[in-house]
Formats: C-alpha cells, sequence, structure tokens
C-alpha cells in the first residue's frame, strides 16, 4: 500500500531547496509541515460527497507521469498548484499559511505560501496513479466516491499511515483527519473548507 514516505521519497528536496532559496533542512521541515496539512484538507473535502466527487474530477486531469520515476519540479504547473491549494483550503487557505508558518521552529508562512502550489499538483499526479491502480487491482468501473471508499479511503490510508508526532491517544484529529496527530489539533476547523 502507498504511504507518506511514498510522496516524500519522489520529491527532489535538494532541487525544490534550490528553487526555494533555502537549505535542504529547511526545504524538507516545510514539506513535513505543507503536506500533511495538504493530504488533510483533501481528506477532509472527500468526507462530504460533493467535495470527494469534485477532489476525483481534479485527480482525472492530473496523469501520474509527474509523479512516476521522481518529480522534475520543471514539469510542475504553480498555476495550477495555485488553483488547488485554493479548491482544498478555500477561504481558509491564509489562516492554514499562517498557522503553519506560527508553529515553533518550522517554515515561516512565506515558504510555506510558496511551496503549497509546487506540492500540490504532485500530490494529485500520485493521487491519480494510486487511483488507476486501485480501479485496475479491483477490475471494477470507477470506485465510489464520498465516505464509501474511492478517493476518500485512499486518502484516509495516506493520513492512516503517516508517521507523525501525534498523541497515542488514538483519537481522531479534527476536521475527519485522523492521522495528522497534533497538526490536526493546530489546524482544527479549518481543514475541510474547499470545493464541494
Amino acid at each position: 500500500m502507498a504511504s507518506y514516505d511514498d510522496i516524500i521519497a519522489n520529491i527532489p528536496i535538494a532541487d525544490l531547496a534550490a528553487r526555494l532559496g533555502v537549505d535542504e533542512a529547511t526545504a524538507r521541515d516545510a514539506v513535513d509541515q505543507a503536506l500533511p496539512a495538504l493530504l488533510g484538507g483533501m481528506g477532509a473535502n472527500a468526507q462530504d460527497a460533493a467535495g470527494a466527487a469534485s477532489l476525483e474530477r481534479a485527480v482525472e486531469h492530473h496523469p501520474p507521469q509527474l509523479f512516476d520515476g521522481g518529480v522534475d519540479l520543471d514539469e510542475v504547473d504553480t498555476d495550477d498548484g495555485e488553483r488547488i491549494v485554493h479548491n482544498v483550503f478555500g477561504t481558509n487557505t491564509d489562516q492554514v499559511v499562517r498557522k503553519l508558518g506560527s508553529t515553533e521552529g518550522t517554515a515561516e508562512p512565506g515558504l510555506i505560501q510558496r511551496l503549497l502550489p509546487i506540492l500540490a499538483p504532485i500530490v494529485l499526479s500520485f493521487l491519480a496513479g494510486q487511483f488507476a491502480k486501485r480501479q485496475q487491482g479491483s477490475g471494477s468501473q470507477a470506485a465510489p466516491t464520498g465516505g464509501g471508499g474511492g478517493i476518500g479511503d485512499l486518502l484516509g490510508g495516506l493520513l492512516g499511515g503517516m508517521a507523525g508526532g501525534g498523541s497515542s491517544a488514538g483519537r481522531p484529529s479534527a476536521g475527519g483527519a485522523g492521522g495528522l496527530g497534533g497538526l490536526g489539533d493546530l489546524l482544527g476547523g479549518l481543514l475541510g473548507g474547499g470545493k464541494r
């Protein structure tokens, strides 16, 4: 099963750091802040049937080739990324960026804001590949949307498998994004504000 680490392994951190004008450690820290929030936002939106359908349509328009074999940042369309981020977080986008950038020892808001539109198309390309594999494996037509399967289950599996520094209390995080640990608590109701 695909995992959060599979996404990280295909992101060229050195190239990303150069693109952002920071060192590799800072770039990796920023990715570790922004990527779970992006996945959590998508997961929260997918709890709603209309949100899941919207996300599945977006995934269909993002070929898995961008992700396959390692990401080439020159192929990432950041204008498309801006639209994806807005669709994921809706009117909460600026608040999410500020919250992520305000936590101690993490990337500043400006860096998070520049990073999210780079990561968003990468994530959708990854999801497109995973979704295609699931459909081929099941031998059936498209998987159902919403909480009953499809993209929601795929995101739930990714979030559940994240090795985060969350509490061991086992309770799901806010916004229906279990697996986010302390990040889910930090972002709270800001997740799930995206396109329906």
